[in-house]
C-alpha cells in the first residue's frame, strides 16, 4: 500500500536549518507529484513545495522562495525538503503527500495520501 514516512523536524533558532526526508513506498513515484505542506494550529494545510518526480520541475509558494529546496533520491525513494534561513512563521507540521502531476502543485484536492507528519518549531 501507499506509505510515506516524514522525518527531521525538530526545535531550531530563527535563522536555523534543518533538512526533512519524506520516504516513500507503495507507488512508483515517477508518474506522480511529491509535495510537502504545512499546517499550524487553526490553519489550513497550506503548500510549501512540490516535485514532479517524472521531469523533476519544482514548485515552491512565495513565502519560502530562496529558503527551501526540494530533491529527490530516486534510488531511495525519498523526497528531501531543506530549509534554511528558518523564521518563527515557519513553525508548523509538515506532511508529504502523492499528487496528481497534471494537477495543480498546491491544491489540497489533487493529492490522495499523505504522511504521519513531522513538527517543525522555529524559535525567536
Amino acid at each position: 500500500q501507499v506509505q510515506f514516512v516524514e522525518s527531521g523536524g525538530g526545535l531550531v533558532q530563527s535563522g536555523g536549518s534543518l533538512r526533512l526526508s519524506c520516504a516513500a513506498s507503495g507507488f512508483t513515484l515517477r508518474y506522480y507529484a511529491i509535495g510537502w505542506f504545512r499546517q499550524a494550529p487553526g490553519k489550513e494545510r497550506e503548500g510549501v513545495s512540490c516535485i514532479h518526480v517524472f521531469d523533476g520541475s519544482t514548485f515552491y509558494t512565495d513565502s519560502v522562495k530562496g529558503r527551501f529546496t526540494i530533491s529527490i533520491d530516486n534510488s531511495k525513494k525519498t523526497v528531501y525538503l531543506e530549509m534554511n534561513n528558518l523564521k518563527p512563521e515557519d513553525t508548523s507540521v509538515y506532511y508529504c503527500g502523492r499528487g496528481n502531476r497534471y494537477g495543480s502543485p498546491f491544491n489540497r484536492n489533487e493529492y490522495d495520501h499523505w504522511g504521519q507528519g513531522t513538527q517543525v518549531t522555529v524559535s525567536s
